[in-house]
């Protein structure tokens, strides 16, 4: 069930705020200590067995491909898209369902990554069309990216069948299930979020996240305060649904961030310190 479009003036303005935290073409701040440039993983054994591929290399290849636009790259340092491709393990011809898109800079990538014979869903709560809803017109306008669909709906009513997804994506995001625009409105229950997201995955499939971190130990309440949230439970409610933790990455580390504040604040925006964890959906 998306967001009715009757929800109210404060509400719309409130979601505006975290479009904005978690827009995709947030200016940096100076202040940021740069983080590393080489991606850390820390991994298990990967279930599946994965395709032969050069991961890090087909990365490149994409971060690099000339039709993706000017203003795109011009976050690619502090993003480090190529790291992140290389951590989802994306390949060609995969199907994708994009959790919260915003306005398409990683859905961009993704559609360039899985090819013509791979497929994305650009999903996003009905609200944010008020928001990003111009730079998602923009970025599928004439067929451009003709892989990819637009979804609006709410993080606990996802757009796709049972077992029909390779990857979900969910990009400075799950905090957001814990942020109310107004009183009595959010952008879906977690706990149906994550069952979601299990559902649509297919056996071996996998889920990446990368979000906003908070101190060890922070409520859930933070994710509304501060737009952040301790990867403890991002682990515990994907371990829940089903899910195996089988990688983390520290590309988009931040020492600097005290990850006390909010993620507006402008000391730190645009530079916040991130996680990045990958799970898989096991295939029995």
């Amino acid at each position: 069930m998306g967001m009715k479009t009757s929800v109210s003036l404060f509400a719309v303005l409130a979601v505006a705020g975290l479009v904005a935290a978690c827009a995709k073409t947030a200016e940096p701040s100076a202040a940021e200590a740069a983080p590393t440039d080489k991606i850390k993983i820390e991994e298990k054994q990967a279930e599946p067995p994965m395709p032969d591929i050069d991961f890090a290399e087909f990365a490149a290849s994409v971060v690099a491909n000339p039709a993706r636009p000017e203003a795109d790259r011009a976050d690619d340092e502090r993003r480090k898209p190529a790291a992140a491709l290389e951590f989802m393990q994306i390949t060609p011809s995969m199907s994708v369902f994009e959790v919260e898109a915003g306005g398409g800079w990683y859905t961009e990538l993704l559609s360039h990554a899985v090819g013509p014979t791979g497929s994305v869903v650009m999903q996003n709560p009905e609200g944010f069309r008020a928001f990003v809803g111009e730079q998602i017109d923009a970025r599928l306008a004439g067929n451009r990216l003709a892989n990819v669909r637009q979804s609006l709906s709410n993080f606990d009513a996802l757009d796709a069948a049972d077992s029909s997804i390779d990857l979900v994506t969910w990009v400075q995001g799950p905090h957001e299930l814990y942020f109310k625009p107004s009183e009595g409105v959010t952008l879906g229950d977690p706990a149906k979020s994550y069952a979601e997201i299990y559902r649509i995955l297919k056996p071996g499939g996998a889920y990446v996240v990368i979000d906003h971190s908070a101190v060890a130990g922070a409520p859930e309440t933070t994710g509304h305060d501060l737009h952040r949230i301790d990867r403890a439970i991002v682990v515990e409610m994907a371990e829940a649904a089903g899910f195996t933790l089988e990688a983390k990455s520290d590309f988009l580390a931040n020492p600097a961030d005290t990850r006390t504040i909010t993620v507006f604040d402008p000391s730190i925006r645009g530079h916040t310190d991130q996680f990045t964890l990958r799970f898989r959906k096991p295939r029995g």
